[in-house]
């Protein structure tokens, strides 16, 4: 409908809409200028995993060496990695729901099985006690952790974090702890599960990358850290199947970790202003609520309320259908819940302009009308 010229605002973005800063666009055209860009070791750049290794340090206090390191082709890639290492046929992974989309298959696709916790909007979308206990068996072999969490905004507080981490330690289980949205934090601070103690950290396979902290979408750098015989299999992994990660990128990403960081603050300040806008502007429309986001940049918007409603013609049963007639009346673009696990939601972005932003809450509000 874009390409056509139709003027449709577009919450369905999951990226940062702000450009790379200029000081590592300069750094990666330096280096296809001046330096050495061919293959580098399967596993990364040794000098990109030791800036990733003081990132740790610095932001999270853990301790990692470089063979507890592996760069791969976005964070996507490293948890493809993390699972076909630690998976076998039948092995179980547990997920809270909302989702990411690509959590389960991503756990498919390593012979796994995913298996789902419901969480509510009461509990902050969080995996409870009683809820995780209930969901272990003998075949689970990790539980995944998102935070901030992707598509809800929750982001888990320490004593949120010690529950996971006393249910995984008392059944030896993994923790796949995907922290890609670290950055991106607007009340309190983030704290990784693996700083909570040597056992747990031996315990964790830790995702990050730059794509989102940095406006780096589409240079495809991930980075997980974990123990180094885990990261020896999800590095043998790599070599057959990929090779190294983007050589550029590479060499870019250690600008990113070591340079200027005044770039992301900007871009937190404005993703604050407007997830206080949309949050406030949703919950002052009829039917319409969310809960406040603590982190990344999305809000899961409850449609309950309109469920088995008409508007103008169409019938809302479900989220696909309000998706389908917020697009088709008012040209305003939404993530159904159902593409996370739940219905009742779409999901919003606020990762666009803040022009669009009241544009496009100012059309779901008359549709609904």
């Amino acid at each position: 409908m874009i390409a056509a010229g139709e003027d449709v605002i577009n919450f369905g973005v999951g990226e940062p809409d702000f450009k790379t800063p200029e000081n590592i666009k300069k750094a990666a055209m330096n280096v296809i200028e001046n330096g050495n860009i061919g293959y580098t070791a399967a596993s990364g750049l040794p000098e990109l995993k030791n800036e990733i290794c003081k990132k740790f340090k610095k932001d999270n206090k853990l301790d990692y060496k470089p063979d507890n390191i592996i760069i791969s082709s976005g964070a996507k890639h490293c948890l493809y990695n993390a699972f076909q290492a630690i998976c076998n046929p039948g092995d179980e992974v547990i997920i809270a729901v909302p989702y990411w989309v690509s959590y389960p298959e991503l756990i498919k696709m390593a012979g796994a099985k995913p298996v789902m916790v419901e969480t509510t909007e009461e509990e902050e979308f969080k995996y409870t006690r009683e809820k995780l206990k209930n969901a272990v068996t003998n075949k689970t072999k990790a539980i995944l952790l998102n935070s901030p969490n992707n598509p809800t905004g929750t982001v888990y507080e320490t004593d949120d974090l010690r529950v996971i981490a006393e249910i995984a330690i008392e059944n030896n289980i993994y923790i796949i702890a995907d922290e890609i949205y670290e950055k991106l934090i607007y009340k309190g601070e983030h704290v990784s599960i693996a700083s909570l103690g040597d056992e747990l950290k031996e315990l964790t396979i830790v995702i990050n990358g730059v794509s989102k902290c940095y406006s780096m979408t589409g240079w495809r750098i991930g980075y997980a850290a974990a123990n180094k015989d885990i990261v020896k299999v999800m590095s043998n992994i790599q070599s057959h199947a990929t090779s190294n990660p983007n050589t550029i990128a590479q060499y870019a990403s250690i600008e990113a970790l070591s340079g200027q960081q005044a770039s992301l603050d900007i871009m937190r300040a404005a993703f604050m202003k407007r997830k206080k806008y949309m949050f406030e502007k949703i919950n002052s429309i009829d039917n319409l609520s969310c809960l406040n986001p603590r982190g990344a940049f999305y809000i899961m918007m409850n449609i309950s309320e309109l469920i088995g409603e008409n508007f103008n013609g169409y019938q809302i049963d479900n989220s696909m259908d309000f998706a389908k007639y917020l697009l088709e009346k008012e040209k305003v673009a939404v993530v159904p819940g159902i593409g996370f696990g739940r219905e009742n939601y779409v999901r919003l972005s606020y990762a666009t302009s803040m022009s669009n932003i009241k544009e496009g809450l100012k059309r779901i509000e008359k549709a609904l009308i």
